[in-house]
């Protein structure tokens, strides 16, 4: 196996890579949700999820079949996993934040049954609108005066990890009314699907967030119902559990773990990867989910937070701590080091001097330091032939330094061992610092054993 100091890696220029033409796509339109996509998939979903047409674009081009085993070692909310399941294979997820992680498990779990989901769920809301009764709250009309009740809220630490308004004082209070009446059926069979169903209501329709793409915070709403929107969530999810009755399928395993180790995988039995992992760039992938994390009781500390963000992939400077060292796996390929230098030349001409921006280079590093680990340790589960699709984007967060992701990665897989079978074009997005035309791209690779 090719440890850290012995992985010398170069990008020549010379090496061709086939490249196969596809019709470039807008961004919305290349990742929008088709109608006949909705089943399990818009359970919760990652508003930057790769779309459920791409994974199977790459089991047929791979061709896979029901004997194939698939993993997604980056698996987010569980795109890749729902769609293997739904091809008959059997599906390994790996993702380390824990309510994607969740998210995904629930997604992939369909031996719930969909009429006691719709019950309990019902039993559920009534509890908690007589609470709201009692209180003179009507879920489904919107007061005026909050001065005379007491509301619900979260513990001023606990307040801080999330972002500020990013839901009002009394959705907040209804909806952790409602996450109460329902943690007394925790480990109960319908218990997850219905906790899963509230982080969706609660991401998409209870809070003040909005995604474009970056989440932020839009123009607060004091009221909004909390019950009835999770019971449509519920009710979503029963209604796909029914169209599967009497239907068998395989089972799929996710894993709250660190990409960079597979430890917990059968050697040698892993016959396709199909996957996409952060992209260097400023974007804390852990915000995205913060608000369901943090009330829903995943996450529940700075120190919790922390710890989540260890067992990520550093791709971008909130992420990076005192001794973190995956860029010792790239220390001596040229064309990295070339665009930290890049990186740490520019921000020295432009004067910028935060915290955040010295780190600029560094994260670079880290990040590819980090692919690097992951494709070194991934190669123990593979068996001889397996093919792997890696979609990822160019990058210019870093002071515009343009990063060449794909034909990067391509490389360092290369070096590791792997067969670069080409590189096919996604799509194309904006970059909103340059206005230039970034490409999207899927990294094709074949491990020869």
């Amino acid at each position: 196996m090719t440890t850290p100091t012995q992985l010398k890696l170069g990008l020549t220029g010379t090496e061709e890579i086939q490249e196969t033409k596809k019709p470039e796509l807008s961004n919305g339109r290349a990742n929008k949700l088709d109608q006949q996509d909705r089943a399990f998939h818009d359970w919760y979903r990652f508003v930057l999820s790769f779309p459920p047409h791409l994974v199977r674009d790459y089991i047929r081009k791979f061709d896979l079949n029901q004997k194939s085993v698939v993993l997604d070692p980056f698996c987010g909310t569980g795109t890749t996993l729902v769609e293997a399941k739904l091809a008959g294979m059997n599906a390994i997820g790996l993702e380390g934040n824990p309510f994607p992680h969740f998210a995904s498990s629930v997604k992939t779990d369909w031996n719930t049954d969909a009429d006691e989901l719709s019950t309990r769920a019902q039993h559920v809301a009534e509890e908690a609108s007589q609470i709201f009764k009692s209180q003179g709250i009507d879920d489904n009309l919107s007061l005026d005066d909050l001065k005379d009740l007491e509301l619900k809220a979260l513990l001023p630490e606990t307040q801080k990890l999330i972002l500020a308004n990013s839901i009002s004082p009394l959705p907040l209070h209804k909806t952790l009314v409602l996450f109460e009446c329902l943690q007394q059926f925790e480990g109960e069979s319908f218990y997850r699907h219905a906790l899963l169903a509230l982080g969706n209501a609660l991401v998409f329709k209870i809070s003040n967030l909005h995604f474009g793409p970056e989440v932020g915070v839009k123009h607060p709403k004091a009221d909004v119902p909390v019950v009835s929107n999770w019971l449509l969530e519920v009710e979503k999810m029963a209604n796909d559990l029914r169209q599967i009755t009497g239907k068998s399928y395989p089972d799929s395993k996710v894993y709250l773990a660190d990409a960079r180790s597979f430890d917990m995988i059968e050697p040698n039995s892993v016959d396709a990867v199909i996957t996409s992992p952060p992209y260097p760039n400023e974007k804390d992938y852990t915000r995205t989910t913060r608000l369901e994390s943090v009330l829903l009781g995943f996450i529940n500390s700075k120190e919790e937070l922390r710890a989540l963000k260890k067992g990520l992939i550093r791709s971008n400077t909130r992420g990076i701590y005192k001794g973190d060292d995956d860029d010792q796996w790239v220390s001596e390929f040229p064309e990295i080091q070339r665009i930290a230098d890049k990186i740490e030349k520019r921000r020295i001409e432009l004067g910028k001097d935060s915290g955040f921006e010295r780190l600029y280079a560094r994260a670079t590093k880290l990040y590819f330091g980090g692919m690097a680990k992951h494709l070194a340790d991934l190669r123990k589960v593979l068996r001889p032939g397996a093919k792997l699709a890696y979609v990822v984007g160019d990058q210019a967060s870093y002071l515009r330094v343009m990063i060449r992701t794909g034909q990067i990665l391509g490389d360092i897989a290369q070096k590791l061992g792997y067969e670069l079978a080409g590189i096919d074009l996604f799509r194309t997005r904006l970059a909103t610092a340059t206005k230039e035309q970034l490409r999207e791209e899927v990294v094709i690779l074949r491990w020869r054993g």
